[in-house]
């Protein structure tokens, strides 16, 4: 991962947050910022104290961002092949944007009509929300993040601002604690549809049951319902345009024999891991070398996690909605499938093992999709400059402007071979409308007069490039 910290997580084998955790820290939030505020001090107060500016260094966002993905994966596991890592992210973000943002003052709070004293440390402020959701949703790490809370304490200058600041966010956690409570999280949400051509069914190797189908069924952050962005049917069995898709990658997707170069094979390997990790280290190297300050980072991050949460939603909505079938289970399978532009091949594997989940539409590319619509909206151009890592490939790539790394997305998941590029394709273009939406209700600056609270939205939207031989719409 893109930033590594002093202390280390014990990895538990359950993807549910305890709920009597939950319980105890919820009722713990009073209690921890009373604690914080006899916390190690800070530097030595100097005699004129009161002339102390509120600690607001933009560092502790990233820093606790880096946290958060650290205990996220050390939770969940780095490589589950599920979206349920935004899910947290977002959480995290949005407690932490109103922490900051309702002391400041720079951009309309999310879902909260509560503001902070003027003269309260944002910073003190942020790393608190930050780590009281953490803790209240990943109680077996409690070790680690109060070590790190701690350490984050001891870096603000003691005094009024700074317990100001502890008591806010405090407040601001309990918010977003309250506001997700029966959100739908980890409810039994079956797959009733009946093995037939073109519906989904475990695939190799594992052959494991359809993973956390309870987020599609999940109460968004921003958007209406999970449905609203869903989009339209896929492409019928019987269609031109799925023979296309279904013999490109038959051809580019397959494990041996394909007709890749070795760059696109790296592009598939290289987005092949946990995207939301790769995700959040591009954004802390971008707010780190364009010096956004505490409340442009907050808002960044903001934005695009709680986008894409709901860009998460929308995905595993539409997923549950038509259970098509992966390409394996396609190919394999081609001979039943009733179009005469398709052969079977028994054998045929694709170079990334399917996730447990139905192909349409794809969630790499909807989430893509969203962030890229927000990121842009929120820096107010299509120059994203964004430097991605991989933990797979251990390269980074760099990515100027936002079409760029949607293309790379929606190629990557045909040339690994899960995913067909019409699905690609759509979920990128459902993801530029949840962004578009988003931007128009949330995250927006309430002080015109400041250059950067106020930057708007880009003229043009992130393209959703097709690509591909023969696979024009």
């Amino acid at each position: 991962m893109g930033q590594h910290h002093p202390f280390s997580f014990r990895r538990s084998c359950s993807s549910r947050p305890s709920r009597s955790g939950l319980r105890a820290a919820i009722g713990a939030i009073a209690l921890l910022a009373l604690v914080a505020l006899v916390a190690p001090a800070g530097p030595t107060a100097a005699a004129d104290d009161h002339r102390q500016l509120p600690s607001a260094d933009p560092a502790a966002i990233r820093n606790w961002n880096a946290i958060a993905t650290e205990t996220i994966s050390a939770n969940l596991g780095m490589t589950r092949p599920s979206g349920q890592v935004a899910i947290w992210h977002g959480f995290v973000s949005a407690a932490v944007y109103n922490a900051v943002v309702g002391i400041q003052g720079n951009y309309a709070p999310y879902k909260w009509r509560e503001s902070g004293p003027a003269t309260a440390s944002p910073e003190a402020s942020a790393v608190t929300a930050a780590h009281h959701i953490l803790l209240a949703y990943f109680p077996a790490s409690q070790v680690q993040l109060d070590t790190a809370y701690a350490a984050s304490l001891a870096e603000i200058h003691s005094g009024p601002a700074k317990d100001q600041g502890v008591a806010f966010g405090a407040r601001a956690a309990a918010h977003i604690i309250d506001l997700r409570e029966g959100d739908g999280r980890f409810v039994d949400v079956p797959f009733t549809k009946p093995p037939a051509p073109g519906v989904w069914r475990p695939t190799p190797p594992a052959r494991l049951p359809f993973i956390d189908t309870w987020l599609g069924g999940l109460r968004p952050l921003l958007l209406t319902s999970p449905a609203q962005f869903r989009p339209g049917e896929p492409p019928a069995l019987s269609s031109a345009r799925y023979a296309r898709d279904a013999n490109e990658v038959k051809t580019m997707g397959a494990r041996t024999g394909s007709g890749r170069t070795a760059h696109q094979t790296e592009t598939a390997l290289f987005y092949g891991g946990n995207l939301m990790v790769q995700i959040q280290t591009a954004l802390r190297d971008h707010a780190a070398r364009h010096h956004l300050g505490i409340a442009e980072t907050a808002r960044l991050f903001a934005a695009a996690n709680t986008s894409a949460t709901d860009a998460v939603i929308t995905a595993w909505d539409s997923k549950l909605r038509y259970g098509i079938w992966r390409p394996i289970t396609a190919i394999q399978l081609a001979d039943t499938d009733g179009n005469p532009a398709t052969e079977a091949d028994p054998l045929w594997e694709p170079l990334l093992i399917t996730p447990p989940h139905p192909e349409y539409v794809s969630g790499h590319t909807t989430l893509t999709g969203t962030v890229m619509r927000v990121v842009t909206g929120v820096l107010g151009t299509s120059r994203v400059d964004l430097d991605i890592p991989s933990e797979v490939t251990r390269t980074t790539r760099h990515y100027e402007y936002a079409d760029q790394l949607n293309e790379d997305m929606i190629n990557a998941r045909v040339y690994g071979g899960i995913h067909f590029r019409t699905s690609d394709v759509t979920g990128c273009r459902a993801g530029n409308r949840i962004g578009t939406w988003v931007l128009a209700h949330y995250f927006q600056p309430l002080r015109t007069g400041n250059a950067q609270a106020s930057q708007t939205a880009p003229p043009a939207h992130p393209k959703c490039p097709r690509g591909g031989a023969g696979n024009a719409l």
